[in-house]
């Protein structure tokens, strides 16, 4: 006995001696106790080291995933915002492609800089810039022309690709809504409106216990459309946030919209940032009132597990005067680059 209670002794005392180590947690771990969303590019918010343009993209963390949506209007200054942001780039696990405008993937160069084989999700177009296919049989055959006048020599591939725009980026190309991970879809949806018709767009619906969380970039298909859509993954809309695509619509409109989220999808918290404009986010303000979720550039949306969502109080000061300026003037610019754009030609293939 005396000889056990002697070896236990020692032990305690070598015990002493030794610094207790305690694992860190790893990467996985640190980001599945994350659940926000980040806006890091946009052309209003408070006044920081990030740089403003016009355009989208946001960070989220949630489900031990992150996710990039969207990727902005300039490569250099997404590349600034990341960093201001602290994004590590090479640890995105995947990143969705909301549209094809520039304004939301001018980005996507730095992205693959940093993370060349991460997984891209993106609209599926027939001449899409992101890659695409199409049967041969959609083009009108003329048998009686000589084989040198005649495509693929008179005997086409059953199916012709088209190559994209980033030749080896890891793209998977979406038509129709699907689960991309555990609780979290793409929406995929089809505009209709002057100006976008026909034009393919991506939204990203996170379900979690409060109810879906919807981001969107520019919202093209109507916004109204998108949460109809989402709604049959979960009727229970938690948060709707990003681009609504009003920056030209009138009063009238705009009333109908926000009264339209708040009582008919009964949507619980709203976030609204890029083209949604400047008097969409008053009227939502209005609407809203303390639901009304801040997103200008830099913000945090902290998703907490009670179903609270931060944000600003409704009094609080949308605009610094030079920010209020600097996004009206690129609102301009944008909706005329548009207007003429479409003007000269309503199909762009």
């Amino acid at each position: 006995m005396i000889k056990f209670i002697k070896a236990i002794a020692i032990l305690f005392i070598t015990s002493l001696s030794v610094p207790l180590v305690f694992a860190a947690p790893n990467d996985q771990e640190s980001k599945s106790s994350k659940s926000e969303i980040k806006i890091i590019y946009d052309a209003f918010g408070k006044q920081s080291a990030y740089q403003k343009d016009w355009g989208y993209a946001a960070i989220i963390e949630i489900g031990g995933k992150r996710i990039l949506f969207d990727t902005g209007n300039n490569g250099e200054t997404f590349k600034h915002n990341a960093k201001v942001a602290n994004a590590d780039l090479s640890k995105i696990d995947f990143v969705v492609l909301s549209h094809r405008h520039s304004d939301h993937m001018a980005g996507l160069n730095k992205v693959l800089e940093a993370n060349p084989k991460v997984k891209i999700y993106a609209p599926r177009e027939g001449f899409g810039i992101y890659g695409s296919s199409l049967p041969s049989s959609f083009y009108r055959k003329d048998a009686e022309l000589p084989n040198e006048y005649r495509y693929y020599d008179g005997s086409p591939p059953e199916t012709m690709k088209f190559g994209s725009a980033w030749e080896k980026a890891n793209f998977q190309v979406i038509d129709q809504t699907i689960e991309i991970a555990p609780g979290i879809w793409a929406i995929a949806q089809v505009s209709d409106a002057p100006g976008t018709k026909e034009m393919k767009e991506l939204s990203l619906a996170v379900d979690t216990p409060n109810g879906l969380v919807i981001l969107v970039g520019c919202s093209h298909p109507g916004i109204e459309n998108i949460v109809q859509a989402a709604a049959k993954i979960n009727p229970k809309i938690h948060l709707v946030a990003g681009g609504f695509h009003l920056v030209t619509a009138p009063d009238e409109t705009i009333a109908n919209v926000a009264i339209a989220l708040r009582d008919k999808w009964k949507v619980n918290y709203i976030a609204p940032g890029h083209c949604t404009g400047e008097p969409t986010f008053n009227a939502l303000r209005k609407t809203f009132g303390d639901h009304y979720v801040y997103a200008g550039l830099g913000a945090v949306i902290k998703l907490e597990p009670n179903g609270v969502i931060e944000g600003v109080s409704i009094k609080t000061t949308l605009f610094q005067a030079n920010d209020l300026n600097l996004y009206r003037q690129l609102a301009a610019e944008s909706h005329d680059v548009i207007h003429n754009h479409f003007a000269h030609s309503h199909h762009e293939y």
